[in-house]
């Protein structure tokens, strides 16, 4: 668990090392935000289209091997990244960033369902999820930390190296990383053909955990890049506190995700835990769009939603392990997780067009409302889910 977590730590720490870096390669490109936007969009387009690919290479290959691959992909694209004389370089770099980035969860998942006992495996989701966050948090600190000292370059430059230390810990990990049960298991079945493999991916199930993901990462990915400029207008507080809402925001997530391991591990209504945090998640996501509460209630109400959208997390996983197929983890996760990247690349040019136009509540409704369409596609996987235990 702990080699795994490392790995998703490290991916999510790439997802935010350019974005603090933006004010500063605005004037050294002499570029618009708009520019810079294009950066992450393409990251996160490339990693979705070959994150579904990642999964049958995983599959087909072995999770280790893959995922080996993608983290040097990931650690060249950004290590280059400091050494561009042209804003237009960055682009390339970008998509082959978010190619690397597309192997971690197909392989990661796929890895812990092989080598975690059924018992502790919503732990280990939870720990999965958790080392994501802290990736997320790590990178901000450690971007600006190096450029206070030097500048951006170096600091890209180090963020690529920090990519290859953990490479070479998860190379001499020796076998751990390497499937065991699931692989003989995949041996043995006959070959699957394309036909089967689109009708799996495409099966109500599946399509309705991929739907889950897309609006999922729309409302994370919306607080993320806009929820702090959204409330310094709605609610006329400083940068720096609506900045620090954010981080209490994702500390609190992180919480969640490790109270919600354990509950995961407790019960096998993985689908009411889901329901119950993505709706409060949702609500209190709509108060603060509404300004009904005073800007002193607004760190609270973060906390909050922080906290029961982060216990969902190992839930969610679990009810994507529950319609996996034997042999099939890096297709299933695969595919379902590509929603995440789906949804990534697309909301901040609707949340960024929306602030354009002075509607701040609207993002924090847009983000409410994805919360609770995540409610109506687990109520939509439950059913088909129930009709296959028991076919009339």
């Amino acid at each position: 668990m702990g080699l795994v977590g490392l790995a998703h730590a490290s991916s999510h720490f790439f997802h935010l090392v350019l974005p603090p870096l933006f004010p500063i390669l605005k004037q050294e490109f002499d570029v618009s935000y708009a520019q810079l936007g294009l950066l992450p969009g393409l990251f996160f387009a490339a990693s979705g289209v070959m994150q579904i690919i990642s999964g049958f290479l995983v599959d087909q290959f072995g999770a280790r091997r893959v995922l080996l691959a993608g983290l040097v992909l990931l650690s060249i694209s950004m290590l280059l990244c400091g050494l561009v004389s042209e804003f237009w370089m960055l682009i390339p770099l970008a998509v082959v960033g978010g190619i690397g980035n597309s192997v971690f969860h197909p392989a990661d998942l796929a890895i812990l369902t092989d080598k975690v006992s059924r018992p502790r495996l919503g732990r280990a989701y939870g720990i999965h999820a958790l080392s994501g966050n802290l990736g997320w948090a790590g990178a901000p600190v450690f971007i600006m930390t190096v450029v206070q000292f030097s500048d951006w370059r170096t600091a890209l430059v180090l963020a690529g190296c920090v990519g290859f230390a953990v490479l070479l810990v998860l190379l001499f990990s020796g076998t751990e990383l390497v499937e065991s049960a699931r692989h003989a298991v995949s041996t043995r079945r006959p070959e699957v053909t394309a036909g089967e493999n689109v009708r799996m991916l495409l099966s109500p199930t599946v399509v309705s955990c991929f739907l889950y993901f897309t609006f999922l990462s729309t409302a994370l990915i919306g607080i993320q890049t806009f929820g702090v400029t959204a409330m310094v207008q709605i609610y006329s507080v400083p940068l720096t506190l609506a900045t620090t809402g954010l981080a209490l925001f994702l500390v609190a997530s992180g919480v969640g995700v490790v109270c919600g391991g354990f509950a995961a591990d407790w019960t096998d209504r993985h689908d009411v835990i889901t329901m119950l945090g993505m709706t409060l998640g949702g609500i209190i996501f709509f108060v603060i769009g509404s300004s009904w509460i005073s800007s002193s209630v607004l760190i609270p109400a973060l906390i909050i939603a922080g906290f029961v959208a982060g216990t969902t997390t190992p839930s969610r996983d679990m009810l994507v392990r529950k319609v996996t197929p034997e042999g099939a983890s890096g297709r299933v996760f695969g595919f379902v997780y590509s929603g995440l990247d789906l949804g990534s690349c697309l909301i901040p040019l609707i949340l960024g067009w929306v602030l354009d136009h002075g509607s701040a509540p609207v993002v924090f409704y847009i983000i409410g409302s994805m919360l609770l369409v995540t409610v109506l596609t687990v109520v939509n996987l439950r059913r088909y889910t129930q009709v296959q235990r028991h076919p009339v």
